[in-house]
């Protein structure tokens, strides 16, 4: 539903893109109020890992004010002041340490202090993107903005498989006083397959066997095709049992794309063949590629966003087709800051052709908006 202002309350009904609404409402400091969530539900209100994510924004703030209604069914959520630094977060079971990490991803660069945080939990689900997929499809999106890589890392201390977890991971980010614009226009040819399998308390063959699969499919495209395997042990290899494979493809442009399977939950579904597995992490990355654009289709709505907190410049990004998730943190961008992006479909002239017979891109779009302006007034110049 559409937010209505209430006194500079944005208010909001169910629980729809409560991650969204959270993570706006605390960076342009305005408060939201959100009723009826799931209250025509048997199990009613926030779940856990909603209550989870709350206390996580708690802790990089300062000044929070959470209001909870006696049922649950209702919210007011009023931000306080982002503080970053030192943060220790255990994750909800129920979702992924994606979940939490890619919120601190988009808040890291304007908290007062760098971030530096361990999170703890479950590192791949069917329900996030998984920690790897941060890692190298995200993170090289916000070095476009920052520029300078001085502390911006994400460690995989250990991997956790669901339901019981067990991984960590740390993430640092430094602060930046502003975001440079952005043009990013092309976004070259794959040059390079990178991957990781990681099994988790199975047999070491089972990695060896998702290699061979999914490398069997893409050196059919690509002679430089490279797989590691990380055969966790002891600790490390989390409480469950599991595993899977993250695939990134590299252009020559420095465009990463990421595709990503895991095996099912132990003792839900069918039994997962290391062999299937391999096969539709290789499919899934060459769909990715197909989609094409300057960043991973997971991650558009991060590009959005830093280009909206821009300096007030026009930031263009040719991306792939919208997601929905993106469709509506556009319209949740206009709502808290005021946004709004001209999207235009872009086709490509063929040079050796006339003008009739020019080629579709893939349903390509390119996304321009003027930045904010968006100033950490926490972080001195020199």
């Amino acid at each position: 539903m559409p937010a209505v202002n209430e006194n500079d309350v944005l208010v909001y009904k169910g629980s729809n893109f409560f991650r969204q609404r959270l993570l706006l409402s605390t960076l342009s400091g305005r408060a939201i109020k959100i009723k009826e969530i799931r209250s025509s539900h048997e199990d009613l209100g926030l779940r856990e890992y909603e209550v989870n994510l709350i206390r996580l924004l708690d802790k990089v703030t300062n000044g929070t004010v959470v209001e909870l209604g006696e049922t649950g069914t209702s919210l007011y959520y009023q931000p306080g002041i982002l503080i970053g630094g030192q943060v220790t977060h255990s994750c909800c079971p129920q979702r992924g340490i994606g979940y939490y990490l890619e919120v601190l991803l988009a808040l890291g660069p304007f908290c007062k202090e760098p971030l530096n945080a361990v999170l703890q939990g479950v590192t791949h689900n069917d329900l996030d993107v998984s920690v790897d997929k941060v890692k190298t499809a995200a993170l090289p999106i916000l070095l476009k903005f920052i520029l300078v890589d001085d502390g911006l890392e994400l460690k995989v201390v250990r991997r956790g498989a669901p339901p019981l977890g067990g991984g960590e991971v740390v993430f640092r980010c430094p602060v930046r006083r502003h975001l440079r614009p952005l043009q990013w226009t092309t976004w070259g040819l794959v040059k390079r397959i990178r991957g990781v399998v990681y099994a988790l308390r199975v047999s070491p063959t089972m990695a060896n066997r998702v290699v061979d699969s999914a490398k069997g499919v893409m050196l059919k495209f690509l002679p430089d095709v490279y797989i590691n395997t990380d055969q966790c042990r002891g600790s490390n290899a989390g409480k469950s049992p599991g595993f899977g494979v993250s695939l990134v493809a590299e252009t020559n442009e420095k465009t990463f794309y990421c595709a990503e399977a895991k095996s099912c939950e132990a003792g839900k579904g069918e039994i997962t063949l290391p062999e299937d597995l391999g096969r539709e992490c290789a499919m899934s990355l060459l769909d990715e590629i197909a989609r094409g654009g300057a960043v991973d289709s997971a991650f558009q709505w991060l590009l959005a966003l830093w280009m909206a907190l821009g300096q007030k410049d026009v930031s263009v990004c040719i991306v792939g087709p919208l997601s929905d998730y993106t469709i509506t943190f556009l319209q949740h961008l206009k709502e808290f800051f005021g946004v709004m992006f001209k999207l235009e479909a872009v086709t490509h002239e063929s040079e050796e052709s006339d003008d009739e017979s020019d080629l579709p891109m893939s349903n390509k779009i390119k996304m321009t908006c003027v930045g904010i302006g968006y100033v950490n007034i926490s972080k001195r110049t020199l």
